[in-house]
């Protein structure tokens, strides 16, 4: 989708039709190698070209590489998400031990004036002294005291115990939540690690391409897509979804359509650059409701509903692995930021398989 000179994406209702008019086109204005037919070679344009290879079967490699990395992305995001609350927790209990630290040096003081205070009368117990003491007057005041002081001894050593007990619990979670840091650094390191070596691979495979054949190849990718979303309007799905969005829900679109043209970045979350639950996120944060950073957890957490009752703001999921996400805006099309070399885009809602829809505002 192409932004116009005030930086805007162009209308969202008119890119809609013209999704659903592409969608029903049944016959794709050009013809490409099929699987195991000898592949194109290069033209006049530039770049290495696919030699015997058919461009179809770099066009299911390529995608297949980046939906492997879009599916390790969000191992990756939630292996980051779950490091952040980690340390969050890790800073939270450090804070504890200092507050259980100081209470326990307040509790020693008052303990030592306590035994100091015995010292002074000679080691003898208060009883001893009380049952000594000649007056009944002074006897009697006494016991009150002395049972004061027993209860004041039992609760400073009842103190004690417990702020030892809280101070040895906070340890023990400190030293729990720091094994669980490191798994989730490890996990996330291991997680980019594959997750660019499968983008560096279809990132090569696309430059060996000439010129021609990348146009091709994107033709490929729109014909493809095309044909699935025909597939899903043939089902009757436009005369029973919804179409009116919530506030919030509206709030969302708005944000995704203003995000129209912008390219898609690896584990980018705005404002210039995103992935595709970097959008999601977003886009519902600027309509004021926090959502997971990845699809996976969009799918695992958020409110589910049909597919047949989906409005707009409504988050479409995709791939029997939750790995892509896309917001339905109406009409049958949604928005999305597709994969590394395109942008943001409206596209029709059933270009892709769809595992199920959620909604951020479920009510």
């Amino acid at each position: 989708m192409r932004r116009d000179g005030s930086g805007r994406g162009v209308s969202v209702a008119a890119a809609t039709a013209l999704v659903c008019a592409l969608g029903l086109s049944a016959v794709p204005e050009a013809a490409y190698a099929a699987p195991g037919e000898p592949g194109p070679t290069p033209g006049g344009g530039t770049g290495g070209g696919t030699g015997d290879r058919s461009l179809e079967s770099v066009r299911q490699e390529v995608e297949g590489l980046y939906r492997k990395a879009e599916s390790a992305t969000d191992a990756y995001n939630l292996a980051r998400e779950r490091q952040t609350r980690q340390e969050k927790s890790i800073l939270k209990i450090a804070r504890a031990v200092v507050k259980a630290q100081k209470e326990m040096a307040g509790l020693r003081k008052r303990a030592g004036a306590m035994a100091r205070a015995q010292y002074r009368g000679g080691g003898m117990p208060a009883e001893a002294r009380l049952f000594l003491n000649a007056d009944p007057g002074d006897f009697l005041d006494g016991v009150t005291l002395a049972r004061k002081g027993e209860k004041a001894t039992h609760g400073l050593i009842g103190r004690l115990a417990r702020t030892q007990v809280a101070l040895d619990r906070y340890a023990e979670s400190a030293s729990k939540e720091w094994e669980r840091l490191d798994r989730s650094r490890a996990k996330k390191a291991a997680a980019k690690k594959e997750i660019l070596r499968k983008l560096a691979r279809a990132q090569r495979l696309e430059s060996r391409l000439a010129e021609d054949e990348r146009e091709r190849l994107r033709g490929l990718e729109e014909d493809k897509a095309r044909s699935s979303q025909a597939k899903w309007l043939d089902t009757g799905i436009l005369r029973e979804l919804g179409s009116g969005a919530t506030a919030r829900g509206g709030r969302a679109v708005g944000f995704a359509k203003d995000q129209l043209g912008k390219n898609y970045v690896w584990g980018a979350v705005g404002p210039d650059t995103y992935d595709c639950s970097g959008l999601t996120q977003r886009a519902w944060a600027a309509a004021g409701r926090a959502i997971p950073r990845t699809s996976q957890e969009q799918w695992r957490l958020l409110p589910k509903v049909g597919v047949r009752d989906m409005r707009p703001g409504d988050l479409i999921i995709y791939f029997r692995d939750a790995s892509h996400v896309a917001m339905y805006v109406g009409g049958g099309a949604m928005i999305h930021a597709p994969r590394p070399g395109r942008q943001v885009t409206v596209a029709g809602a059933g270009s892709m398989p769809i595992l199920g829809v959620v909604r951020p505002n479920a009510r």
